[in-house]
Protein backbone atom coordinates (compact mmCIF):
# COMPACT_ATOMS: atom_id res chain seq x y z
CA UNK A 1 0.00 0.00 0.00
CA UNK A 2 1.21 3.56 -0.79
CA UNK A 3 2.43 5.39 2.49
CA UNK A 4 0.69 8.37 1.81
CA UNK A 5 -3.07 6.31 2.00
CA UNK A 6 -2.11 4.91 5.83
CA UNK A 7 -2.27 6.03 8.75
CA UNK A 8 0.69 4.37 10.40
CA UNK A 9 3.69 3.02 7.78
CA UNK A 10 6.38 1.60 8.70
CA UNK A 11 9.16 0.67 6.10
CA UNK A 12 12.40 -1.03 6.64
CA UNK A 13 12.69 -1.14 10.04
CA UNK A 14 15.65 -2.65 11.96
CA UNK A 15 15.89 -2.02 15.70
CA UNK A 16 17.61 -4.10 18.71
CA UNK A 17 19.13 -3.81 22.22
CA UNK A 18 22.95 -3.22 22.52
CA UNK A 19 24.59 -5.41 20.14
CA UNK A 20 21.92 -7.73 19.01
CA UNK A 21 19.42 -7.01 16.66
CA UNK A 22 15.84 -8.19 16.44
CA UNK A 23 14.17 -6.68 13.63
CA UNK A 24 15.50 -7.16 10.18
CA UNK A 25 13.69 -4.75 7.51
CA UNK A 26 10.39 -4.73 8.45
CA UNK A 27 7.32 -3.38 6.44
CA UNK A 28 3.73 -2.52 7.69
CA UNK A 29 0.97 -0.51 7.39
CA UNK A 30 -2.42 0.29 9.05
CA UNK A 31 -5.57 2.16 7.58
CA UNK A 32 -7.50 4.71 9.23
CA UNK A 33 -10.03 2.72 10.65
CA UNK A 34 -8.49 -1.17 10.22
CA UNK A 35 -7.78 -3.88 12.65
CA UNK A 36 -4.56 -4.71 11.60
CA UNK A 37 -3.17 -8.41 13.11
CA UNK A 38 0.45 -8.97 13.96
CA UNK A 39 0.64 -12.79 14.28
CA UNK A 40 3.76 -14.76 16.36
CA UNK A 41 5.05 -16.86 18.24
CA UNK A 42 6.62 -15.70 21.78
CA UNK A 43 10.25 -14.61 20.50
CA UNK A 44 9.29 -13.67 17.23
CA UNK A 45 10.38 -9.63 17.90
CA UNK A 46 6.25 -8.39 17.82
CA UNK A 47 6.69 -6.05 21.45
CA UNK A 48 10.50 -5.28 20.23
CA UNK A 49 8.69 -4.14 16.79
CA UNK A 50 5.42 -2.21 18.91
CA UNK A 51 7.97 -0.38 21.22
CA UNK A 52 9.82 0.40 18.18
CA UNK A 53 6.76 2.19 16.87
CA UNK A 54 5.66 4.16 20.07
CA UNK A 55 9.48 5.53 20.30
CA UNK A 56 10.79 3.04 23.23
CA UNK A 57 12.91 1.78 21.47
CA UNK A 58 15.16 3.37 18.76
CA UNK A 59 15.05 2.99 14.79
CA UNK A 60 18.37 1.53 13.75
CA UNK A 61 16.93 1.57 10.17
CA UNK A 62 14.19 2.81 7.99
CA UNK A 63 11.12 5.41 8.44
CA UNK A 64 7.83 5.43 10.77
CA UNK A 65 5.24 7.76 9.47
CA UNK A 66 1.85 8.64 11.80
CA UNK A 67 -0.66 10.01 9.33
CA UNK A 68 1.62 11.16 7.09
CA UNK A 69 4.26 12.84 9.31
CA UNK A 70 7.51 11.02 10.13
CA UNK A 71 7.80 10.59 13.93
CA UNK A 72 11.07 7.99 13.09
CA UNK A 73 13.04 10.14 15.51
CA UNK A 74 10.33 11.69 17.66
CA UNK A 75 9.45 11.34 20.82
CA UNK A 76 7.63 9.11 22.35
CA UNK A 77 4.98 11.76 23.69
CA UNK A 78 5.06 13.15 21.05
CA UNK A 79 3.79 10.49 18.74
CA UNK A 80 1.15 10.10 21.37
CA UNK A 81 -0.18 13.57 20.96
CA UNK A 82 -0.34 13.03 17.00
CA UNK A 83 -2.82 10.26 17.98
CA UNK A 84 -1.20 6.98 18.88
CA UNK A 85 -1.54 5.16 22.21
CA UNK A 86 0.49 2.04 23.34
CA UNK A 87 -1.31 -0.77 25.64
CA UNK A 88 1.48 -2.83 27.20
CA UNK A 89 1.00 -6.44 28.56
CA UNK A 90 0.50 -4.62 31.96
CA UNK A 91 -2.12 -1.87 30.77
CA UNK A 92 -2.33 -0.38 34.09
CA UNK A 93 -1.32 1.25 37.15
CA UNK A 94 -2.52 -1.33 39.84
CA UNK A 95 -1.95 0.88 42.54
CA UNK A 96 -4.28 3.86 41.45
CA UNK A 97 -8.17 3.92 41.45
CA UNK A 98 -9.90 2.72 38.24
CA UNK A 99 -11.14 6.14 37.89
CA UNK A 100 -7.74 7.77 37.93
CA UNK A 101 -6.51 5.19 35.60
CA UNK A 102 -8.73 6.46 33.17
CA UNK A 103 -8.14 10.08 34.39
CA UNK A 104 -4.51 9.57 33.96
CA UNK A 105 -5.36 8.14 30.19
CA UNK A 106 -7.20 11.04 29.65
CA UNK A 107 -4.53 13.89 31.02
CA UNK A 108 -1.85 11.75 28.16
CA UNK A 109 -3.45 13.65 25.97
CA UNK A 110 -4.76 17.04 27.71
CA UNK A 111 -7.94 15.97 27.39
CA UNK A 112 -9.81 19.31 28.71
CA UNK A 113 -12.20 17.36 30.84
CA UNK A 114 -11.04 13.95 32.11
CA UNK A 115 -14.11 13.09 34.18
CA UNK A 116 -16.09 13.18 31.57
CA UNK A 117 -13.97 11.38 29.52
CA UNK A 118 -13.84 8.45 32.22
CA UNK A 119 -17.94 8.97 32.37
CA UNK A 120 -18.37 7.78 28.33
CA UNK A 121 -15.87 4.92 28.79
CA UNK A 122 -18.41 3.44 31.83
CA UNK A 123 -20.85 3.13 29.23
CA UNK A 124 -18.65 1.26 26.90
CA UNK A 125 -17.27 -0.83 30.12
CA UNK A 126 -20.33 -1.25 32.28
CA UNK A 127 -18.43 -3.56 35.01
CA UNK A 128 -16.09 -0.75 36.14
CA UNK A 129 -18.41 1.61 37.49
CA UNK A 130 -19.34 0.09 40.28
CA UNK A 131 -15.63 -0.44 41.27
CA UNK A 132 -14.42 2.64 40.07
CA UNK A 133 -13.01 3.37 43.54
CA UNK A 134 -11.11 0.46 43.99
CA UNK A 135 -7.84 -0.28 43.77
CA UNK A 136 -6.91 -1.70 40.21
CA UNK A 137 -5.16 -4.20 41.21
CA UNK A 138 -8.38 -5.89 43.43
CA UNK A 139 -9.91 -6.77 39.58
CA UNK A 140 -9.69 -9.83 37.89
CA UNK A 141 -7.50 -10.39 35.04
CA UNK A 142 -10.31 -9.98 32.45
CA UNK A 143 -11.60 -6.83 34.67
CA UNK A 144 -8.20 -5.86 34.36
CA UNK A 145 -7.72 -5.74 30.76
CA UNK A 146 -10.74 -4.15 30.05
CA UNK A 147 -9.74 -1.34 31.82
CA UNK A 148 -6.33 -1.26 29.90
CA UNK A 149 -8.44 -1.06 27.07
CA UNK A 150 -10.84 1.93 28.65
CA UNK A 151 -7.63 3.77 30.06
CA UNK A 152 -5.86 3.40 26.35
CA UNK A 153 -8.99 4.80 25.08
CA UNK A 154 -9.43 7.96 27.18
CA UNK A 155 -6.92 9.62 25.06
CA UNK A 156 -8.82 9.71 22.45
CA UNK A 157 -6.36 8.14 20.08
CA UNK A 158 -6.28 7.68 16.22
CA UNK A 159 -4.39 4.26 16.55
CA UNK A 160 -4.33 1.84 19.15
CA UNK A 161 -1.51 -0.28 19.83
CA UNK A 162 -1.93 -3.56 21.75
CA UNK A 163 0.53 -5.83 22.79
CA UNK A 164 -0.53 -9.45 23.38
CA UNK A 165 -3.99 -8.27 25.24
CA UNK A 166 -4.91 -12.17 25.31
CA UNK A 167 -2.01 -12.56 27.82
CA UNK A 168 -2.93 -14.36 31.16
CA UNK A 169 -6.79 -14.25 30.91
CA UNK A 170 -9.20 -17.42 30.27
CA UNK A 171 -10.25 -18.40 26.71
CA UNK A 172 -14.03 -16.52 28.51
CA UNK A 173 -12.03 -13.72 28.77
CA UNK A 174 -10.29 -13.39 25.66
CA UNK A 175 -13.64 -14.01 23.94
CA UNK A 176 -14.74 -10.60 25.96
CA UNK A 177 -11.79 -9.10 24.86
CA UNK A 178 -12.59 -9.28 20.64
CA UNK A 179 -15.95 -8.49 21.49
CA UNK A 180 -14.95 -5.65 22.70
CA UNK A 181 -12.58 -4.65 20.27
CA UNK A 182 -15.18 -5.93 17.30
CA UNK A 183 -17.39 -3.33 18.62
CA UNK A 184 -14.54 -0.50 18.65
CA UNK A 185 -14.00 -0.88 15.21
CA UNK A 186 -17.13 0.62 13.81
CA UNK A 187 -16.41 3.79 15.68
CA UNK A 188 -13.21 4.82 13.01
CA UNK A 189 -10.60 3.31 15.81
CA UNK A 190 -7.49 2.03 14.08
CA UNK A 191 -5.66 -0.88 15.92
CA UNK A 192 -2.63 -2.82 15.42
CA UNK A 193 -2.77 -5.66 17.41
CA UNK A 194 0.41 -8.14 18.10
CA UNK A 195 -0.46 -11.53 19.52
CA UNK A 196 -0.10 -15.57 19.24
CA UNK A 197 -4.01 -16.44 19.74
CA UNK A 198 -5.31 -17.09 16.47
CA UNK A 199 -8.59 -15.83 18.01
CA UNK A 200 -7.72 -12.26 16.92
CA UNK A 201 -8.29 -13.49 13.52
CA UNK A 202 -12.11 -12.51 13.82
CA UNK A 203 -11.68 -8.98 14.55
CA UNK A 204 -8.33 -8.73 11.96
CA UNK A 205 -9.00 -6.78 8.54
CA UNK A 206 -5.54 -7.78 7.52
CA UNK A 207 -2.91 -10.12 9.04
CA UNK A 208 1.58 -10.09 9.22
CA UNK A 209 3.05 -12.65 10.28
CA UNK A 210 6.32 -12.14 11.86
CA UNK A 211 8.64 -14.71 12.57
CA UNK A 212 12.50 -14.35 13.25
CA UNK A 213 12.38 -10.57 13.02
CA UNK A 214 11.08 -10.86 10.03
CA UNK A 215 7.35 -10.09 8.07
CA UNK A 216 6.77 -13.55 6.68
CA UNK A 217 3.49 -13.30 5.42
CA UNK A 218 1.15 -10.11 4.73
CA UNK A 219 -2.50 -10.08 3.12
CA UNK A 220 -6.36 -10.60 4.12
CA UNK A 221 -7.40 -13.72 6.48
CA UNK A 222 -8.78 -15.20 3.97
CA UNK A 223 -5.50 -15.25 1.85
CA UNK A 224 -3.69 -16.54 5.20
CA UNK A 225 -5.92 -19.39 5.71
CA UNK A 226 -5.60 -20.44 1.88
CA UNK A 227 -1.87 -20.30 2.55
CA UNK A 228 -1.09 -24.10 3.07
CA UNK A 229 2.11 -23.37 5.15
CA UNK A 230 0.69 -21.25 7.74
CA UNK A 231 -2.12 -23.19 8.16
CA UNK A 232 -0.06 -25.81 9.45
CA UNK A 233 1.92 -23.56 11.50
CA UNK A 234 -0.89 -21.54 13.43
CA UNK A 235 -4.05 -23.43 12.92
CA UNK A 236 -2.69 -27.11 13.44
CA UNK A 237 -4.10 -28.27 10.02
CA UNK A 238 -2.78 -30.84 7.39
Amino acid sequence: MPPETALLNAAGVDAGYGTMQVLWGVDLDVKPGETVLLLGANGAGKTTFLKTLVGLIETRQGHITLGGTDVTRMRSSDRMRLGMTYMSELAVFPDLSIEENLKVGAQALGHANPGARAEELYGIFPVLRDKRRNPASSLSGGQRKMLGIAKALAAEPKLLVMDEPSAGLSPLFVKEVIRVLTDLRGHGLSLLIAEQNIGFLEVATRVFVLEGGRIRFSGTVAEMTDNEALRRAYFGLK
